[in-house]
């Protein structure tokens, strides 16, 4: 995919208009994950570095009444200066005199932040003349959150038909390692896919089973489909409606010569609360009164087997109820081998989601993989096939 970076672009005395994401998690006052702030550095400084002025846009939460507070994105101002080591400005609105008073006072060298771009309506309905007034704030536009790239939004796509845009270092990044993982993997490449239900993951799963050699399933989802194969799940999560679609997943697998992996054995417990008592049983044993929890040691084996043979790995969602231990334990063993055969380079991996990157850091693996994506409804839907709004009005 040919995108516009900013390699085209003479940036030298430049207002530059950066569409970052900012909505990282704060308590009480403090940023207590600030790992979409690194991401964010980069293309700062390259902008700073070309003499340029950045000028950030970001939204924070999800406002329904204008103005919040609590969703202002001033609170993240100074991680981000920690993070630069430059000074971050912040103006109280994204658009209107305030905003360009504070863009044209801006000193050479330092950043400014402006607030957060949901507390106005425009943004959202992708209102084109909301987009009009923040491209007054600049002279050029840089995409540079993949992580809202689903969205059709005014600060993520609207403003890029109006103004001068190219996609920024982490958007052209993100976009590269998932065409090498999904658009030209080196074989054999192999899908582990978790989570709760079959219908959230419906369209993943179908569009998986073309370019996928293997597809392990886990989590609730592996449920509905043992469910399938009339096997007994006792109280287990399920999805009793999808049993029809599950034998139709596997059925056109076989046809297009892609492998299901499902657990070959299962943990299972009374009850879903931390370190109860639990038993490991064959995946057709769960007893009536039980419910299926994570995937068995057998299991864990057996896909660590198929990922000996596997040269691009793609994963999204949790083996198990990672979140209560010790249910986290086939997530976090399978997780720890991805890195250890990533690390040896043997294997490229790529990994994205929200509860795929808790997971992988909760087995202190997520920073050994090839690539680590923060986004997460964008991320699933490009690997659904879907074509996102704020990647494509980029493309040269």
């Amino acid at each position: 995919m040919a995108l516009r970076t900013l390699d085209d672009f003479n940036l030298k005395d430049k207002n530059v208009l950066i569409r970052v994401d900012m909505n990282v998690p704060i308590h009480n006052g403090q940023v207590t994950d600030s790992t979409r702030l690194s991401r964010a550095v980069p293309t700062i400084l390259e902008v700073l570095e070309k003499g340029g002025k950045p000028i950030l846009l970001s939204h924070f939460g999800r406002p329904t009444r204008g103005f919040d507070l609590t969703m202002s994105t001033q609170q993240a101002a100074t991680a981000l200066s920690n993070k630069l080591k430059k000074r971050v400005h912040f103006a109280s609105s994204c658009i209107g005199e305030t905003a360009q008073s504070a863009v044209k006072t801006l000193p050479v060298g330092d950043v400014l932040l402006l607030e957060n771009t949901r507390f106005h309506q425009g943004e959202k309905k992708n209102d084109p003349e909301f987009a009009s007034e923040l491209a007054k704030l600049g002279d050029i536009f840089v995409s540079d959150t993949f992580s809202t790239a689903h969205r059709a939004h005014a600060s993520v796509e609207a403003i890029a038909h109006i103004m001068p845009s190219c996609a920024g270092r982490l958007m052209e990044e993100e976009i590269s390692k998932l065409e090498n993982a999904l658009s030209t993997p080196e074989k054999p490449v192999m899908a582990i896919v978790g989570g709760a239900k079959v219908s959230s993951k419906l369209l993943l799963l179908e569009n998986l089973i073309g370019p996928m050699d293997k597809i392990v399933i886990g989590g609730g989802m592996a449920n509905t489909f043992l469910a399938a194969k009339g096997y007994n799940i006792g109280q287990s999560l399920c999805e009793h409606d999808m049993q029809d679609t599950a034998r139709s997943i596997l059925d056109n697998a076989t046809k297009m010569d892609c492998e299901i992996i499902l657990p070959i054995d299962i943990v299972v417990a009374k009850e879903f609360t931390a370190n109860t008592n639990f038993e490991i049983l064959p995946s057709n044993s769960c007893p009536n009164d039980s419910i299926i929890l994570d995937a068995g040691p057998e299991t864990v084996k057996l896909i660590k087997k198929h990922l000996n043979n596997s040269k691009t790995i793609i994963w999204n969602g949790p083996l198990g109820a990672f979140e209560v231990p010790p249910f986290n334990k086939a997530t976090d063993e399978a997780a720890k081998y991805v890195a250890e055969l990533t690390q040896l380079g043997k294997i490229l991996s790529v990994a994205g989601g929200g509860d795929t990157v808790s997971a992988l850091n909760g087995s202190s693996s997520a920073d050994k993989f090839t690539y680590i994506s923060t986004a997460g409804g964008a991320f699933l839907e490009w690997l659904e096939g879907k074509t996102l709004p704020g990647v494509s009005v980029l493309i040269s």
